[in-house]
């Protein structure tokens, strides 16, 4: 019961939002400039099946290829910049100045070096907007552990890995969630960017496909569904989170 109250405010205002757009959207009159909510229900019925069996498969293997190479490449960097100050030093500089580069400015670099016949140009671009909380989410959480339980390991002769597989990963875990859940949702804007400037199929191309034809709803309609995505992943990384993390206790 409590939980079926936690979700009557937030449904009451995403209902009131739907109920404005569609009389604003109807009140102008101009479907091509802003549908109605209406308008893009009947749209995605109508696509049902060119979106679901074709552009959707597509993003997702962009989404999912982008996401393990990110959580891969991340994890990894992390660990060897908690146990490597010169790897610190050298890495994490060049991390952070990484998300100062406007990625919808260099991504038709990629599309000219992989081409539009590939995924590597969307993956790239995925990468580069989720692998920096990832990585950055990942460390602060190996660096967070207890000081003092790290010196308890050490008088009972706990060796390095020990320290790093007892204490210092079960430290990082929950930063790592809290840096995946910001990395799916950014996944679905960088596979929708990648795909919007440079593909042959996916949810991103069909929107700008259907703009090119001042179609609408036909753009809402895949970016609907993306949306969809992005929550189903958060809420995919949330139920992992419960399940390999029992044993912590929140308020």
């Amino acid at each position: 019961m409590k939980r079926l109250k936690d979700f009557i405010a937030p449904s009451l205002l995403v209902f009131a939002l739907i109920v404005c757009w569609e009389m604003i959207a109807r009140f102008i009159g101009m479907a091509f400039i802003l549908p109605s909510p209406t308008q893009v229900v009947v749209k995605l019925w109508e696509l049902k099946n060119i979106l679901l069996l074709v552009h959707l498969p597509a993003t997702l293997q962009v989404i999912l290829t982008g996401l393990f190479l990110s959580i891969v490449l991340g994890v990894g960097l992390a660990v060897w910049m908690n146990l490597s100050k010169v790897a610190e030093k050298t890495f994490y500089p060049i991390i952070i100045s990484s998300q100062t580069i406007p990625i919808i400015a260099i991504a038709p670099i990629f599309v000219l070096w992989f081409g539009y016949t590939t995924i590597w140009a969307k993956v790239v671009v995925t990468i580069l907007i989720t692998f920096f909380p990832i990585t950055v989410n990942t460390f602060d959480g190996l660096r967070s552990s207890s000081k003092e339980l790290k010196e308890l390991l050490l008088t009972m002769g706990a060796r390095k890995m020990d320290i790093f597989f007892k204490l210092q990963v079960p430290s990082a875990l929950p930063h790592f969630y809290s840096g995946l859940k910001v990395a799916v949702t950014l996944s679905v804007i960088g596979a929708a960017i990648g795909e919007w400037l440079g593909a042959q199929a996916g949810l991103g191309y069909f929107s700008r496909r259907m703009m090119t034809q001042f179609d609408g709803a036909g753009v809402f309609a895949p970016i609907v569904l993306l949306s969809i995505v992005g929550i189903v992943l958060f809420l995919l990384v949330i139920l992992l989170e419960k399940i390999t993390l029992k044993w912590r206790k929140t308020e």
